[in-house]
Parts: C-alpha cells; structure tokens; sequence
C-alpha cells in the first residue's frame, strides 16, 4: 500500500482528494494547519497532523521514512479584500521549499503542486487557448500579482529539485475548481454561482450579462481528483499539465443548466438578456498532454456537476469537518 501525505487537507481542493486516494486504497496521511479536524479523517480511517509548512520544526511530526508522493495543495489564497504578500510568500514559496527539504530527508520523490493560471494571463479573455508548455508569466498589478509571483517561484523550485535531486512533479494548472462549500462566500466565482441558483430556486428572474455565448471552463472536484489520482499512479517523470474538459461551458449553458436544476419544473426562472453590461469571462485550456499522458477524461457533464452539487448541498457531506451553511454568516471569509 503506497503512503501519500496530502497537505493542506482541511481545504476545500485538500480534504477531497485525502477521501478519494483514500477510497482507492492508499494509506493517507492527512496534514493541515487546523488544529483540530473533529475527527473527520480518522473517522474515515486517516491519521489527521497538524502542521505549519512555513516552520520547518514541524515536519519532525511527519513520517520520516516510507512515504511515497506529496500532494500539496497547502497555502495561502489571494483576496481583493484581505491581502499580505508576506503571508503569500511565506505559504507558498518558503512552505514549498520545506515541503520540499522534507520529502528529500525521508527519501519521497514525487510531487503534485497547484498552479495558478494567472502565469497565463497574456491569454486570458481573448479567445486564446492557453497551451501547457508556454513560458510562465505574471501579472504586474492586481490581486494575483504576488500570488502568481509566489507561485511561479515555488514551480521554479519544484523544477530545481527535479533537475537536481530526480524528484518526479506534477504541476496541475487550473481554474476555479467547481464544488460544493457550505460556506457560500468563499470566493468570488463560488459566490456567483451560489447566488444564482439561490435566484433560480425562488423562481426569480436572472439578467445574463453580456456577450452571452462566452465559455469557460467549468471542471468539478470529483473529476479533479481523479486527475491527482492519476498523478499519483504515473510512472513518468512529470511536468506542467493544464487541467481542463476539453470543453467549455458558456454563460448562456451555466444559467440554463442552473435553472434546469435548482429552479420548480412548474415556475422555472425567467432569463433577461442584458448585452449591454459587461462580458463574462472566457478561458480555454490545451488538455491534450492532460489527456494523453494521464489517460484522462473527465466523467462530469456541466448538468451532472450541477446535480452532484445540489446533492451535496442537501446531504452536507463535509460537515463534520467544514460545518453546515447555517454556521456561515453571510459574507463570512472561510479560514
């Protein structure tokens, strides 16, 4: 049984993908900053640690042999609202270069890193499908801007340890990651989204903005995890792989597709075109590296994430660990 440590467990992209290794039959070892998890991971068979990656001491808690692959999907997330760019750097960059000094201490050679597409920007919003293996780049202003520098020097860092020490990495660059969070304020996109199917179950008009066949791409956690999971699997070396479906959703497909889901059959939401405010935003991604060297394809249609998503919200699978949304007051910052 192959052990993989996956940090920052207690997230929202972390604690799915510890469930779904577990799932398949890998000894998973749960690390996040909280605390306490309540319980939640050992009552699914995981040992839960608590560590800070930007205070190298706290590894000594980890594994110091036998461990197989790193998951890190630990670190700081930007917010127009609240934002330190030491807190970034210090989670991001300095916590890789000790989850990197880790896995060299006790002997694991491979990892699964996050990254941001914001290394893309100069593609984004144009009609431009955003290829893998394309220079990195950053944005010079914004909210994205350090965080994006952050990391960029964490892959730079990852590359080094490939290079240098043979470690085998899976970069995974992606964008929002759709699922379901009882706290519906978490970020922007999962605000928006939760406010319109809020608006289609009380069978409320919804306004689509702008150029209404705009897509996106729209890609759910359950088949994100399998993309880790296969990363996990993987005899290759590794590299940048773009996370996408293949597909992309338009704004006109997800205010459908909502009003299908979450509005009464009997009293469906109303649609008011409104081509004169602004676009909505547009992306693409080149999977065909995704595709082909991971086997993978995606298994959820934008209509069967909608209606996994309602299922989670009803059922709140997570609460032991998250809580329910009664426990989020509105405008409430997840931490």
């Amino acid at each position: 049984m192959k052990t993989v440590i996956v940090f920052g467990a207690t997230g929202n992209l972390g604690a799915y993908i510890a469930l779904h290794l577990k799932e398949k039959g890998y000894n998973v070892i749960a690390v996040g900053r909280r605390k306490d998890d309540n319980g939640f991971f050992a009552s699914k068979g995981m040992k839960y640690l608590s560590v800070d990656i930007t205070n190298f001491e706290d590894f000594k808690w980890l594994p110091q042999d036998e461990v197989d692959c790193v998951a890190h999907f630990a670190g700081e997330l930007p917010s127009r609202y609240s934002f330190h760019a030491s807190d970034l750097v210090q989670s991001i960059t300095i916590g890789t270069l000790n989850v990197l000094e880790y896995m060299r201490s006790c002997g694991c050679k491979k990892i699964i890193f996050p990254q941001t597409p914001s290394d893309m920007c100069q593609y984004h919003n144009n009609g431009s499908v955003i290829p893998v293996d394309a220079p990195r780049h950053f944005p010079l202003t914004g909210d994205h801007s350090i965080y994006t520098i952050a990391k960029n020097a964490a892959v730079d860092l990852i590359e080094h340890y490939h290079a240098e020490y043979g470690f085998s990495r899976f970069i995974l660059r992606f964008f929002t990651i759709y699922q379901y969070h009882p706290n519906a304020y978490h970020y922007r996109d999962f605000q928006f989204h939760r406010m319109l199917m809020d608006q289609a179950s009380k069978s409320l008009p919804i306004e689509v903005w702008g150029n209404c066949k705009k897509a996106k791409e729209m890609v759910y956690i359950k088949d994100f995890v399998r993309v880790v999971e296969k990363c996990v699997s993987s005899p290759l070396e590794g590299g940048m792989y773009n996370v996408g479906n293949g597909w992309q959703v338009s704004l006109e497909e997800q205010i459908k597709g909502i009003i299908e889901v979450f509005s009464p059959k009997d009293n469906p939401s109303k649609i008011i075109y409104c081509p004169e405010k602004s676009d909505p935003l547009e992306n693409a991604f080149d999977v065909s590296k995704t595709f082909s060297e991971l086997d993978y394809k995606p298994e959820f249609s934008y209509i069967d994430q909608l209606r996994d998503f309602k299922k989670e919200m009803e059922e709140e699978p997570m609460a032991q660990l998250w809580g329910v949304k009664t426990d989020y007051p509105k405008n409430c910052k997840n931490k």
